[in-house]
C-alpha cells in the first residue's frame, strides 16, 4: 500500500479548505444577493400569488370648452365583483344577485362559480347605479364586492358630437377627440387589494392595500360652448325647415386657427351612439365631406388675380352675356341672360360665372394653381381630428381651357369645408394660412397646472395685406349689394360669398339636387370670425346660397359677435334695399308716453302693452333698434 507524504497530505486538506471557503462564499453571496436584492421583488411576487386585485377605474379627464364649461364629463357608476371561492353557497349567492341584478340564476351561478380569482359580473353588474349597488350591498354575501367605476356623460347632447366623439363602456376613446386624446384622457388603474390562501379565503393576518387611481388630464379646447349653441340652434331650424340630406357649420377666430364651434346634420347622442347608423357617427363631415365648393372658391380665384395684378376692382369693367365660349364649351352665368356690363366688383358682388373665367384666363392654369395649393387645397389642414379628407384637383397635366375656367369659378375640383374656412380666413386675416386646431390645453385635474399647451401655427403668407384689405372690402359689398344681402346684419361690418355647388354622381350632374353654401366674416375690416354653412338639398324652396345659407351666417354671425363682446358700429355698407326686401324701420322711443298718447301714434308696427300704470317705462326692443316693419313692439306701463 502507497503511503502519502505528510507534505502532500497537506497540500490537499489545503485545497479542500480553500474549496470549501470558496463555496461557502458563493452561497453565501448568492444568499446575500437573494435576500439583499432579491428580496422585495420575490415578497412582492409571493404577495402576488396570494393577493387578489379589485380594480379602481381612474377618472377620464374632462373636456371642456375654452371657459372652462364641460362638454364631457363622468358620472360615477360603481360594478359588481365576485371572488368564487369565497361564496359559501353559490346556489343562494346566484339566487339573491340575479333578482338584485334582473339576470338569469343560471347566468348568476355561472359567474359565481366560475373558476378564476376574481370575476366580474358584465353586463348586468357593470357601471349600475348607486341604488342598485347599495341593493347588491345590503344582500350582505360573503365574497361579492363593489368596486367604484364611471361612465361618460356628455352634458349638451347632441351638441358638438362628431367632434367629441365617445368612449366605450371601458371608457376607452373610439371616437372623436375621445379617440384622439384618448392615452392623455384615460390615466392609470389602480386597485384595492387582499390576501387569501389557496382555498380562496381571506387571511386576516395580512393588512388590505390600495393604491389609488391616477386620473386623466383634463382636454380645454377652442370650443366656445355659446357659439355652439348658437350653430347648432340655426341648424336645427334648418334642418326643420327645409328637410335637407346634410348640413354643416364651421365657426373659426381667422386670426389664429382656433375652432370655435363646428356641427353637421345629421347628428347623434355619443350617450347614445349605438342607436344610430354607424355612417352617421363615423362621419364628421365638416372635415370628412368632399364636394365641389361652387362660388365660394371664386374668393381664391380673386386673391389670386388680386395679387398678381391682374384686375383693378372698381376701374375695369366686364361684359357678361349670360355665356362664355371656352375650347367648345358653352359656360353660362347662373342669371339667364347674364348680368350686362359691369365693373369687375359688380362681377364679385354678383358671382358672374363669365367674369371669373376672365380672371382664370388672364391668371393661366400655373399661376392659379399655385395659389389654390398654397391656400391649402389638395392637402390635410392637419386639424386634430379624425378622418381629414384632402379634396381632390386636377392633375397639371390634365388642366385644359375648359378646366382652368370652370375650376376659376369653383367647378370640377373638390375640397373640405375645413379646407374652405381655413384658406378663407388667410384670405381675410391678412394674407397668413393656419392650421385649423381644436384643442387648446391639457390640464392636471387635481392642480390645475397646465401640462401642455398647443399654440397656433402660421404655415406660410399666401398674399400680401394690401390684397387682403382689398378682399375684405369686396366681400363687405357682396353683403350690402350683391347676392349675400341675406346675410347682412345691422350694426356689423359683415362680408362674405354665396355658394351653389352642383352634385355630381354617375359622371354627371344631378338635377334640382344642390350643395347650397354662404363664407362670412366680420368684422369686415377687423376680422374676428369666420363662418361657414353648406345645406345639403334643401327641399321645398330655390336652392340658392344666397337664399337657404346666408340668413343662417347672419343670425349666427349677429348672436356670436354680441357673445364675443363685438360692440355693433353704425360705420358699415349702406344695404341696397331691392323690391321683395322687408321694410326696416326705427323703433322710437316711447318711455314717458301715456296710453293715450300712444294710440294717437301712427306707426309701422303692433304694440302689445303689459301692465296697466298711466306712462310707458320700458320698452322691448329699446329705441333705436331696427326691426321689420309690422314687428311686434313690447311696452311696460307704471
Amino acid at each position: 500500500m502507497k503511503r502519502v507524504s505528510a507534505v502532500t497530505a497537506r497540500k490537499r486538506l489545503i485545497f479542500v479548505l480553500f474549496a470549501g471557503l470558496f463555496i461557502f462564499f458563493v452561497i453565501g453571496l448568492r444568499l446575500a444577493y437573494v435576500q439583499f436584492a432579491l428580496g422585495d421583488d420575490l415578497t412582492d411576487k409571493a404577495k402576488d400569488l396570494w393577493s387578489r386585485n379589485i380594480p379602481f377605474e381612474p377618472e377620464r379627464g374632462k373636456i371642456i370648452d375654452r371657459n372652462g364649461e364641460a362638454l364631457a364629463e363622468n358620472k360615477s357608476a360603481p360594478t359588481v365583483y365576485v371572488v368564487p371561492r369565497q361564496i359559501e353557497n353559490p346556489e343562494e349567492a346566484a339566487e339573491q344577485l340575479s333578482a338584485v341584478l334582473n339576470m338569469s340564476e343560471e347566468k348568476a351561478y355561472s359567474h359565481v362559480t366560475k373558476k378564476q380569482s376574481i370575476e366580474r359580473i358584465h353586463p348586468e353588474g357593470r357601471k349600475i347605479s348607486f341604488e342598485k349597488a347599495e341593493e347588491v350591498r345590503s344582500l350582505g354575501i360573503k365574497g361579492v364586492y363593489i368596486a367604484e367605476d364611471s361612465k361618460r356623460h356628455y352634458p349638451f347632447g347632441k351638441s358638438l358630437a362628431h367632434v367629441l366623439g365617445f368612449a366605450g363602456i371601458d371608457n376607452q376613446g373610439l371616437m372623436g377627440l375621445e379617440a384622439y386624446y384618448d392615452e392623455e384622457l384615460s390615466g392609470e388603474q389602480g386597485a384595492m387589494r387582499f390576501f387569501s390562501d389557496a382555498k380562496g379565503q381571506r387571511m386576516p393576518q395580512m393588512p388590505d392595500g390600495y393604491t389609488p387611481p391616477q386620473d386623466g388630464l383634463d382636454l380645454k379646447l377652442t370650443i366656445d360652448s355659446k357659439i355652439q349653441t348658437i350653430v347648432e340652434r340655426e341648424l336645427d331650424i334648418a334642418d326643420a325647415k327645409y328637410n335637407p340630406d346634410g348640413a354643416i357649420a364651421i365657426a373659426m377666430n381667422p386670426n389664429n386657427g382656433e375652432v370655435l364651434a363646428m356641427a353637421s346634420r345629421p347628428s347623434f347622442n355619443p350617450e347614445k351612439f349605438q342607436d344610430v347608423s354607424p355612417e352617421v357617427y363615423n362621419r364628421n363631415l365638416p372635415i370628412w365631406s368632399t364636394f365641389e365648393p361652387g362660388s365660394t372658391f371664386k374668393i381664391i380665384t380673386l386673391a389670386a388675380a388680386l395679387e398678381e395684378n391682374k384686375v383693378d376692382l372698381h376701374k375695369e369693367h366686364f361684359h357678361d352675356p349670360g355665356a362664355v365660349e371656352v375650347d367648345g364649351a358653352r359656360l353660362r352665368c347662373w342669371k339667364a341672360g347674364g348680368h350686362g356690363h359691369q365693373s369687375f366688383l359688380e362681377v364679385v358682388e354678383n358671382s358672374c360665372n363669365p367674369g371669373f373665367v376672365e380672371l382664370g384666363q388672364r391668371l393661366g392654369k400655373e399661376t392659379l394653381f399655385k395659389y389654390i395649393r398654397n391656400f391649402g387645397f389638395g392637402q390635410k389642414t392637419g386639424i386634430d381630428l379624425q378622418g381629414e379628407g384632402r379634396g381632390i384637383l386636377f392633375a397639371m397635366d390634365r388642366v385644359g381651357p375648359v378646366e382652368l375656367a370652370t375650376t376659376a369659378f369653383g367647378q370640377g375640383v373638390a375640397v373640405t369645408p375645413i379646407q374652405q374656412v381655413a384658406a378663407v380666413s388667410a384670405a381675410v386675416n391678412g394674407g397668413i394660412l393656419y392650421q385649423p386646431y381644436v384643442a387648446k390645453e391639457l390640464i392636471d385635474s387635481s392642480t390645475g397646472e397646465v401640462v401642455e399647451r398647443k399654440t397656433p401655427v402660421a404655415k406660410r403668407r399666401v398674399i400680401s395685406e394690401e390684397t387682403s384689405k382689398e378682399i375684405r372690402g369686396a366681400l363687405e359689398s357682396v353683403v350690402a349689394q350683391g347676392t349675400g344681402r341675406n346675410a347682412f346684419v345691422d350694426g356689423y361690418r359683415v362680408g362674405g360669398k354665396t355658394g351653389t355647388a352642383q352634385k355630381a354622381q354617375g359622371g354627371r350632374y344631378l338635377e334640382n339636387n344642390h350643395i347650397v353654401s354662404f363664407i362670412g366674416v366680420a368684422p369686415a375690416d377687423d376680422p374676428q370670425l369666420v363662418i361657414y354653412v353648406a345645406v345639403d338639398n334643401p327641399k321645398g324652396t330655390v336652392q340658392f346660397g344666397g337664399t337657404v345659407a346666408a340668413p343662417i351666417v347672419g343670425k349666427v354671425m349677429e348672436d356670436s359677435l354680441q357673445v364675443m363682446n363685438v360692440k355693433p358700429r353704425k360705420q358699415q355698407i349702406e344695404k341696397e334695399v331691392q323690391w321683395n326686401d322687408p321694410q326696416i324701420v326705427e323703433v322710437p322711443d316711447l318711455k314717458g308716453l301715456s296710453q293715450k298718447e300712444l294710440s294717437l301714434q301712427l306707426y309701422d308696427f303692433k304694440l302689445e302693452v303689459e301692465g296697466k300704470g298711466s306712462k310707458v317705462v320700458q320698452q322691448s326692443p329699446m329705441a333705436g333698434a331696427k326691426v321689420e316693419s309690422g314687428s311686434t313692439i313690447r311696452v311696460f306701463l307704471q
